[in-house]
């Protein structure tokens, strides 16, 4: 058996050998390891470290999880002048990410509208495969703008207000977008998605601030006990999917033609400066660029949403974006390692950013605390608001946990509710759910995930991001 080695309480490594170019990292604690140990992700650690041009480690979340080529979770850097690009690393849904809103209401205020604000957001927000508002259909020169813009182009269109964008990951729009390099199959598959949830795990939550572990980094991003925080789960639907399997096509060639020996044809992949690296990266941009104007979207109709249901004009509210996170991505970024500055592509595959304290990349607003860290629980327990640390920028490429990670797949998680009634029992927990079919709540059930709570602790003890609050859910709309 392949060697894992204990470095402390929350690290393990997984040592260089049989190609590998580097070695993995793993962040779990000895509970969670004999978990992850059972499925394939470990050995998915082992094959990225195999990609060219990897730098310092292949790096595992405590949320990992088997995907495809890369395991959910996953993180690895590759140089951007002499390293590759895998599709693999960023996945299907090109910057699925987290959205978190404030507010300046409380729990207490919003309990006797509950419901209703619930309903009207599942009004307004399309939920489930192939749902779409009528009134925001895009024409060939609008879904461009949105390729190139991302969620400026929203705003632009009076749909949120220029300062969402201050608290955005990269203002929301990644550099480098070319809209001639999305396919017209994958233009054709987001035309009516714009502003959509979709299904599976995406998911608009209302929450409230359940506990704060640290006062000045709470009130530094305007959190504070009690009050209404709406979260939003998603990214950039069909068409996202459609440049990622229009590339991997191409990518299972250029492996072979630059002879890249991969342990898996899934991690197929091409050098970052050639054609097929360049056309992969521009086209990833366009796809999230829709994915951050699908989220901005959204959060407009969901702060309409609140303040129709209470007769308050939206401003009255206090609904203003916390911060705007991806975590399916590619991009350029710049790190010291072995004391020189270094430009990298950053893969982070459930894997968000991480930035600290006085960091050029995170916002102003922050700059004093560090990044905002949103980590996504199941819809019966709770989620978690972090921030970034100087710990995560040394030794993760500024990057933590996504989210809680699956322990069921959605086939045994329908198997295992069968005959139960979810929607009684999430309000028997006090969570109003509203949901397109029964089968995407059966498959998201709480059992599904592990205790985001210990993957938090985990990351916190590791000391890559530090806990700030929870924010527990009490209405959820779903596909």
């Amino acid at each position: 058996m392949a060697r894992i080695e204990q470095v402390d309480a929350y690290r393990y490594r997984l040592p260089r050998e049989e190609g590998m170019l580097v070695d993995g990292m793993v962040y779990a604690d000895e509970r969670m390891m004999r978990d992850i140990q059972k499925d394939e992700s470990l050995q998915q650690v082992r094959n990225v470290a195999h990609l060219p041009g990897i730098v310092r480690a292949s790096i595992a979340m405590p949320d990992i999880h088997w995907g495809y080529g890369f395991p959910i979770g996953g993180v690895a850097a590759t140089d951007a002048d002499e390293g590759v690009v895998s599709p693999g690393g960023v996945g299907y849904d090109i910057n699925c990410g987290v959205r978190l809103l404030r507010s300046t209401l409380t729990r207490e205020e919003i309990a006797p509208r509950l419901e209703s604000i619930v309903a009207a957001m599942y009004r307004n927000v399309p939920t489930g495969v192939g749902a779409h508002r009528r009134d925001l259909r895009l024409t060939g020169g609008d879904l461009r703008h949105v390729l190139e813009k991302g969620a400026g182009w929203a705003v632009s269109q009076g749909l949120g207000r220029a300062e969402d964008l201050d608290t955005v990951e990269e203002r929301g729009c990644i550099a480098g977008a070319d809209p001639d390099l999305v396919s017209e199959r994958a233009e054709e598959r987001g035309r009516t998605q714009l502003g959509t949830l979709g299904s599976g795990n995406h998911f608009a939550e209302m929450q409230y601030v359940a506990e704060v572990y640290d006062e000045r980094i709470a009130a530094a991003f305007g959190l504070f006990a009690n009050q209404i925080t709406v979260m939003i789960h998603s990214g950039s639907r069909g068409l996202g999917h459609q440049v990622c399997t229009d590339h991997l096509r191409v990518m299972g060639d250029a492996s072979r033609r630059y002879g890249i020996t991969l342990p898996d044809r899934q991690l197929a992949c091409a050098p970052i400066a050639s054609p097929e690296g360049r056309a992969y990266l521009a086209a990833m941009a366009a796809a999230a660029n829709f994915a951050f104007a699908n989220r901005q979207v959204m959060a407009h109709w969901v702060r309409e949403s609140v303040a129709g249901v209470l007769g308050l004009a939206p401003d009255r509210t206090g609904i203003a974006t916390v911060y705007d996170v991806c975590h399916n991505i590619a991009k350029f970024e710049t790190f010291s390692v072995d004391g020189r500055s270094r430009r990298l592509c950053v893969h982070r595959k459930g894997a968000t950013r991480a930035y600290p304290p006085n960091h050029p990349g995170t916002p102003a607003a922050y700059r004093d605390v560090g990044q905002p860290v949103l980590i996504p629980g199941d819809m019966g327990r709770y989620s978690y608001v972090m921030a970034g640390t100087d710990r995560a920028l040394d030794e993760t490429f500024g990057s933590a946990c996504h989210g809680a990670g699956r322990v069921m797949s959605r086939g045994e998680a329908k198997r295992a509710v069968k005959g139960r009634s979810l929607f009684d029992e999430m309000k028997q927990r006090g969570v109003h759910v509203m949901a397109a079919g029964v089968a995407t709540v059966a498959e998201e059930m709480p059992e599904a995930y592990k205790d985001v709570s210990d993957v938090v602790n985990v990351v916190h003890g590791a000391g890559i991001a530090t806990r700030v609050a929870q924010l527990r859910p009490i209405g959820v709309i779903k596909g």
